[in-house]
């Protein structure tokens, strides 16, 4: 067996089952079609600089797409995965001549990297086609937004990968990680509404931490009924440190759920 191949097979076998059709093309079409709704609304409403413009422009554009995107990955990561598990198909993957880790990548690169190019390939493209003159020079905005409401995906997914590693179970985990992304959003609505009352600013640094697309929202300027009240206004570079702090824990989170399924998961 050529090396390379059995990761490619895994790899493989993965796409066709996190993907079936019509998953695939159903989803590039809620993406398109949110993408180009919410982008439209905003072309002619905003009178502000361009660079305000062009992050509220690229924020609301992900609004729908984004949390298709994030049931999508929760779908791939908990029922692949999660399925494999709980049907015992996993120790078909594990004859394999390759390590733990190495099929663990085949599964997530199915789950999450094939997701990602098709959220990112379609996002952009919108942009370009609606605004091209103002896009291009102001990339470095549509990045620090992009990875910072990607950040937060990014984190949940990995709790959802540890928690579906853990219960073995597919359906249960995917609705323990809808649960858990519904809490996290209604204790971040109370941490706001804390911070806006006290006037401090450390529950935001906090969340901004967690989910740093509050730091570059407060960045410009949009989250005004708290900058008002709260002196803290993130500067490009501070609100970059919290994107990259955000994905340190995710990284740190990730290593856990490898360490865990290389080491610790018994089959």
């Amino acid at each position: 067996m050529k090396k390379g191949r059995p990761f490619l097979e895994i790899f493989a076998s993965a796409l066709h089952e996190d993907y079936r059709f019509p998953l695939l093309e159903l989803f590039a079409f809620l993406y398109t079609l949110g993408a180009f709704g919410f982008a439209t609304a905003l072309t002619d409403i905003f009178t502000v600089s361009n660079e305000i413009w062009v992050y509220m422009l690229t924020s609301t554009l992900m609004g729908v797409p984004l949390l298709v995107f994030l049931l999508l990955v929760f779908k791939n990561v908990a029922y692949g995965l999660g399925g494999d598990l709980e049907k015992g198909t996993i120790q078909t993957l594990l004859s394999y001549p390759l390590k733990r880790w190495k099929i663990l990548t085949a599964k997530l690169l199915s789950a999450l990297g094939a997701a990602l190019l098709l959220f990112f390939g379609i996002q952009l493209t919108v942009l370009v086609i609606m605004a091209p003159s103002v896009i291009l020079p102001n990339i470095g905005v549509i990045l620090l937004t992009y990875f910072a409401n990607c950040g937060y995906v990014l984190l949940l997914t990995t709790i959802i990968l540890l928690i579906t590693l853990f219960i073995k179970k597919g359906g249960i985990g995917l609705v323990v990680g809808i649960a858990v992304y519904f809490s996290i959003g209604i204790v971040t609505s109370m941490i706001q509404f804390v911070a806006l009352v006290t006037g401090s600013a450390a529950p935001l640094q906090v969340i901004a931490l967690l989910n740093p697309s509050t730091a570059v929202s407060l960045h410009y300027g949009v989250l005004q009924s708290i900058v008002i009240n709260i002196a803290w206004q993130p500067t490009f570079t501070e609100a970059v440190f919290y994107v990259i702090g955000n994905y340190a824990i995710t990284a740190l989170l990730f290593s856990l759920a490898y360490y865990y399924f290389c080491r610790r998961l018994s089959i």
